[in-house]
């Protein structure tokens, strides 16, 4: 399949953000898309649900609270189907609740950009690469109390984009994060029709050193460290019927490029506002990881206004029908000004003893091309082992 790189790689990345100068560009975006089709059912929310297999992307502190022994899940999302139809993340997830208390996962995520065929000249052969990016994690989640519980996780992640040159240079791009997660559960409370349960969550996610293909600072880019918060009540019906309502917030903890339109007549054009631009970007590329995740909640040049605006939000609801049948809605909201992401989502899971099978669907309300838009995305997960009580 002829495919330009430079397109493909530019168009998965921009797929996220307008091309507007203040939007927040982090590499390795593939960690922020959700790989498994209930997240994405539910608009990509996963912070604060109910525990299952895929807790590892959103929350690995669920898993303490999970009510099943051991899992292990697949998950497919085909990408960009407009352009091309073999680019595609997968994901393979395992968890183990060792105990009452306690429970480690591993994961590990996969975004393929396909082959792709490289040429100098319209007839010389082609050259075949297959780009691609790849995280490997681990997670330890452990109950403080009977409602609460908090997990810490470590990822490596490899990034082999870079073509290689003349010069035989093609190294790939090495580094790693952690996570650091909360989780509450209440026990279920009585009201006057129906039972209920509250949850909660927060993930700060992929806290680590930036990353380049040239080890240096000016070919160095931040990791998409984020911050997710939500939360979720759990309308109890009867023993075969149950409702989940669920809101999450989340904020990438990433430096705001800084405005060089002096002039904000929206272009930047002129000796004065080049040479600005210039300087900010080279400014930018300085910044510390570290540093950044703290600049990143009071730099916004527009100030506290502009800063809200980095936040998006999702809302999401399931029914669940005697715990082997699943109905999802949810929808994604992005400032228009920061990337003008904004899409509904619809998703269904089926359970059959120990096998479930969930699928989602895309619709974007957006201006803005969505490169999931109008794909099915398919997760299936195993459980085995005991069961541990209904929290």
């Amino acid at each position: 399949m002829r495919k330009l790189i430079l397109y493909t790689i530019c168009l998965f990345v921009f797929s996220f953000v307008k091309g507007q100068e203040r939007t927040i560009n982090p590499a390795v975006p593939f960690l922020m898309v959700a790989a498994d089709a209930r997240a994405a059912g539910m608009a990509d929310i996963g912070v604060a649900t109910s525990a299952d297999a895929f807790s590892q992307q959103w929350n690995p502190a669920k898993y303490a609270f999970s009510t099943e022994k051991q899992g292990l899940s697949i998950s497919y999302t085909p990408y960009l189907t407009d352009l091309a139809n073999d680019i595609s993340l997968g994901q393979l997830t395992y968890y183990n609740k060792i105990s009452e208390r306690s429970a480690f996962a591993g994961s590990l995520r996969y975004f393929g950009f396909g082959d792709i065929e490289l040429r100098e000249n319209a007839f010389d052969d082609p050259r075949t690469v297959s780009p691609n990016e790849f995280a490997l994690d681990g997670s330890y989640s452990l109950k403080l109390s009977e409602k609460f519980s908090m997990a810490v996780a470590g990822r490596y992640i490899r990034s082999n984009l870079k073509v290689i040159s003349n010069d035989g240079d093609a190294s790939a791009a090495n580094s790693f994060a952690i996570d650091v997660a909360g989780f509450y559960q209440s026990e279920e409370i009585a009201y006057n029709s129906f039972n209920g349960r509250w949850r909660a969550g927060f993930n700060v996610q992929n806290l680590g050193p930036k990353i380049s293909y040239d080890n240096d600072e000016i070919s160095s880019n931040f990791l998409p460290a984020n911050l997710k918060i939500g939360t979720g009540f759990d309308f109890i019906l009867d023993d075969s019927n149950k409702i989940a309502l669920n809101l999450e917030f989340n904020k990438l903890l990433v430096p705001t490029p800084q405005n060089s339109d002096i002039n904000g007549d929206g272009t930047i054009s002129g000796p004065e506002e080049l040479a600005l631009l210039n300087k900010n970007k080279a400014d930018y590329k300085k910044i510390g990881w570290a540093s950044g995740i703290f600049k990143s909640f009071g730099d916004a040049p527009d100030g506290f206004k502009e800063e809200l605006q980095e936040i998006t939000y999702a809302a999401g609801a399931e029914y669940l029908y005697q715990d082997s049948f699943a109905m999802r809605v949810g929808y994604f909201h992005e400032n228009p000004s920061k990337g003008a992401r904004k899409y509904f989502s619809l998703g269904a899971g089926f359970k059959y003893t120990t096998i479930k099978i969930d699928v989602s669907y895309l619709f974007s309300a957006s201006k803005i091309p969505n490169p999931l838009e109008n794909t099915l995305r398919f997760s299936l997960t195993f459980n085995f082992g005991d069961k541990y009580d209904q929290y």
